[in-house]
Order: structure tokens, then C-alpha cells, then sequence
């Protein structure tokens, strides 16, 4: 019973956090989303540095990692595209154009993870056991761009 207690609570958390940051991102000023034209990129580039070294990629593994590393270019610049157009119409854009655009987004994110997934599980069938330990602690606590920060998310087993 306590499993599925905190199973709902953490399905709860998760579906109140995407509500949100949808609805922060519907009524974002434009000045905002607008304030780096290249933050997904800029941020991209930033975890793909910060993934490789916690990783520790090997040269045998170089191959498989520049899949990874395209895939998260790739969905970067679609993120940045989707979210200035958003902002350079935003002045103009009903409320159901804005829907239609943040979905576009979300759309895009979900096909870049969809894409993502193949690519980082040859990668991850292919790391040492000790490589697998750090990428599961990277995508079960998360990390910032200025370190090992945890965002504050608390664990599954926490109370």
C-alpha cells in the first residue's frame, strides 16, 4: 500500500510540475522566453560537456557518444526555433494559438526524447558498469549547469 501511496504522490508531483511550467510558459512575458535567443543550445552544450565527463567516455565509446551529443544539437535548435517564433509572435498569437504553439513544443520535445532514447540505450548497453552507476544517478537526480546541484527533487524513498 505504501508503494502505490508514493507512487501517486510522485505522479502527482510530476503532473502538478508539468502543469506549472506549462502554465508559466503560456503566460511568460515574450521579454522573458526572449532574454537568450540561443538558451537551449547555450545550456545544451553545457550538459553534453558536464554528461561526458561525470560518463567518463572513453575513445571506444567516442562513436556512439557524437550520436547522443547530435540528438541533443538537434533537439536544441528545434527547442530555440519553437520558442523564439513563439516569442516573436507573441503579441499577436489568441489564446488558442498560444495553446497551439506551446503544444508544438511539447510535441517536439516528446519526438527529440523519442529519437534520444535508441541512441543513449546503445551508448548505455555499452558502458561499464561503473559508467551506468553515474548515467543513472545523472537521470534519477538530475543536474544543473553549474554542477552536481539536485534541484531541490527529493528521492522516491524520502519522506
Amino acid at each position: 500500500m505504501k508503494l502505490t501511496s508514493n507512487l501517486f504522490n510522485d505522479a502527482s508531483a510530476r503532473f502538478i510540475s508539468v502543469t506549472l511550467m506549462m502554465f508559466m510558459l503560456i503566460s511568460a512575458p515574450a521579454a522573458v522566453l526572449a532574454a537568450d535567443k540561443d538558451a537551449h543550445e547555450d545550456h545544451t552544450e553545457m550538459r553534453i560537456k558536464h554528461m561526458h565527463e561525470k560518463l567518463k567516455i572513453t575513445s571506444v565509446q567516442e562513436e556512439q557518444w557524437a550520436k547522443v551529443e547530435q540528438a541533443m544539437r538537434e533537439d536544441a535548435k528545434t527547442m530555440d526555433i519553437l520558442t523564439q517564433a513563439r516569442v516573436d509572435h507573441a503579441k499577436e498569437l489568441t489564446a488558442i494559438d498560444d495553446l497551439k504553439s506551446y503544444g508544438e513544443i511539447a510535441d517536439a520535445h516528446a519526438a527529440s526524447i523519442k529519437k534520444l532514447t535508441p541512441l543513449f540505450t546503445t551508448l548505455y548497453e555499452n558502458l561499464s558498469d561503473e559508467q551506468k552507476k553515474a548515467a543513472d544517478a545523472l537521470f534519477r537526480h538530475g543536474y544543473h549547469q553549474h554542477g552536481d546541484h539536485k534541484h531541490g527533487h527529493k528521492k522516491l524513498d524520502d519522506k
